[in-house]
């Protein structure tokens, strides 16, 4: 019995969802979403209650109830509050900046990085060493904010480099004489 798939998912003030089929589709103050379900789930609009049970016993059956009810309340807290990543920059001379849509990162390379946003997401930085990555998809801000810090991931010596907010670095000891 999946845990997850079982806790009914409430709908916020504001927050309208209606089932046609297989799809679902979810409307809040931060825009609209749908989702199409399997066929091995059912999803029930009540009372403001979004519901997920499976058909059948069958093993994908319990596997996409769980995910499902998972993607149902992901769409529901995006429209409703949006999802937010921050990254930190540490090294010397790292920064990044906006300019226009593009995000212009500084990271000791031997040419700067143009990293263009994709649609739907909202990348802000507030200080040269900080990146704000924000929008309603919880999929595409993390796949943003996995892009940006591809670029230069923290390295375990000496902790330069681009990481999450309170993301901690196993570091190691230098060589010795």
């Amino acid at each position: 019995m999946s845990r997850i798939g079982k806790k009914p998912v409430e709908l916020p003030s504001g927050v309208t969802a209606s089932v046609s089929g297989q799809t679902f589709e979810v409307k809040g103050p931060k825009g609209s979403h749908s989702f199409t379900a399997t066929d091995d789930v059912t999803i029930e609009v009540q009372d403001n209650v979004v519901a997920v049970t499976p058909r059948g016993k069958s093993k994908r059956a319990r596997q996409q109830w769980g995910m499902s009810r998972t993607m149902v309340a992901n769409l529901v807290q995006g429209v409703s509050d949006g999802f937010k990543k921050e990254l930190e920059i540490q090294g010397v001379g790292y920064r990044a900046q906006m300019q226009g849509n593009v995000l212009k990162l500084n990271l000791g390379l031997s040419h700067d990085v143009d990293f263009a946003v994709p649609e739907g997401v909202t990348v802000t930085a507030p200080k040269p060493t900080q990146i704000v990555i924000e929008g309603t998809d919880a999929q595409l801000v993390g796949q943003v904010a996995a892009n940006i810090r591809e670029w230069r991931k923290p390295e375990p010596y000496k902790g330069k480099g681009i990481r999450y907010k309170g993301e901690f670095i196993f570091r190691k000891e230098g060589k010795k004489k």
